[in-house]
């Protein structure tokens, strides 16, 4: 039996299908399941999960949040499959050693704290410098892929399908968390994205033209 809490089952077509396959998807099962041609049982209750179904994928925004909790769902129940594996098989767990590599601080009393990098004033690397304290450890803690929750809305660029911001677009973090859209241009995974990172940045203000820094420098010895 079909489930009808996933379209993608509903209109029998893979999660990763362009929206043309779910379209033409969608007319086939309409025009085969429509209650004036159909003769199977319950033919209207049929229609209407596939209508339904439809109505989610059709809309880029509804079917990133339902694609963002169909990844939550399924992370969850792999994890609760294991934990059952686990007690199934009476593995004991094994209590992790302490740190020895934490150097003691001054007065022996603990570990050192962490100390910042120390930067020429004059160093740049070319990118923006705000935003990173951001801690890709943890990204996602502590409930796993999205945990930023649904996208609030009022989608704008692409859609990321990682992290903790799973599902939502790119226009919706920046307005959300503008140290993340640093944090991934900065990092390998955010290269796909580096246009639309960088036009970004430089509308929200966090990112200047290399022409933009040499009048600043000129002007610091003009004559007065």
């Amino acid at each position: 039996m079909t489930d009808v809490n996933d379209p993608y089952k509903v209109l029998q077509v893979d999660p990763e299908a362009e929206d043309e396959v779910i379209q033409a998807a969608y007319r086939r099962l309409a025009q085969k399941y429509h209650p004036d041609v159909a003769t199977g049982p319950d033919p209207a209750g049929r229609m209407s999960a596939i209508n339904a179904a439809w109505e989610i994928l059709r809309d880029p925004a509804r079917r990133a949040a339902h694609d963002q909790a169909r990844r939550l769902a399924a992370r969850t129940a792999e994890r609760a499959a294991a934990a059952a594996a686990t007690a199934s098989a009476g593995s004991a767990a094994v209590p992790r050693p302490a740190s020895t590599s934490a150097r003691p601080a001054g007065d022996g009393s603990g570990p050192m704290p962490h100390q910042p990098e120390s930067v020429s004033a004059d160093w740049t690397s070319g990118r923006s410098s705000h935003g990173g304290g951001y801690d890709p450890s943890q990204m996602g803690s502590p409930d796993g892929l999205g945990a930023a929750g649904p996208p609030p809305g009022d989608p704008s660029g692409t859609v990321l399908n990682f992290g903790r911001f799973a599902g939502w677009s790119l226009g919706e973090i920046a307005r959300r968390d503008l140290d993340y859209i640093e944090w991934l241009d900065r990092m390998p995974i955010g290269r796909t994205y580096r246009d639309e990172l960088d036009a970004i940045l430089r509308r929200t203000g966090r990112r200047r033209s290399a022409s933009a820094d040499a009048q600043d420098r000129r002007g610091l010895f003009r004559r007065r």
